[in-house]
């Protein structure tokens, strides 16, 4: 299928360079965290508060495993890392492209992390966090984007640049280059 996906850590960038991806290529896009929202009925902090981490992740994964789109810029959220289910039916969707950020440039954009829906642990840091996923994010990627310190439309460039050296490869076709 005809996708592209956005992995990495909350705060990455995934939807806002993924709404300009999307405009870029003439594709869709999909927030999969808002289709979790309206599938739940609840914000996703709200879930967290009143489910747990747990069922969570299982909702998220549900979510996800549904999917069935083409020409669509898909962010997940960042903890679909954690599900192999979920990141098994995004491989399926398209190329998995890695957002990455240093942890500095991760603490400094989320200032919100304990109201913003962030699966993490009681007690959890961001550097924890990050350390436990970075990982996760690079062994499942097809190519990885260095994202630090650089706007949104620099990061959309590297992601084009990344789809390109795929097809080149003959890993995907994609409209428009």
């Amino acid at each position: 299928m005809d996708n592209v996906v956005l992995v990495g850590m909350p705060g990455a960038g995934k939807s806002t360079a993924g709404v300009l991806l999307a405009k870029t290529l003439g594709y869709g896009f999909l927030d999969t965290d808002i289709l979790l929202q309206q599938r739940e009925g609840a914000l996703l902090q709200t879930i967290l508060d009143t489910r747990g981490a747990d069922a969570f992740l299982d909702a998220e994964e549900a979510v996800i495993s549904a999917l069935d789109c083409r020409c669509t810029v898909i962010a997940p959220g960042g903890s679909a890392i954690c599900r192999k289910g979920a990141m098994a039916r995004l491989k399926e969707l398209g190329p998995v492209i890695y957002l990455r950020l240093s942890c500095a440039s991760v603490e400094e954009r989320l200032s919100n992390i304990r109201t913003r829906g962030v699966v993490m642990a009681p007690g959890q840091t961001i550097r924890s966090l990050y350390d436990a996923r970075a990982p996760l994010y690079l062994s499942c990627a097809d190519r990885t984007v260095d994202a630090d310190g650089q706007t949104p439309e620099e990061t959309v460039c590297a992601v084009l640049r990344a789809l390109d050296e795929l097809k080149t490869n003959g890993k995907g076709c994609y409209n428009g280059f």
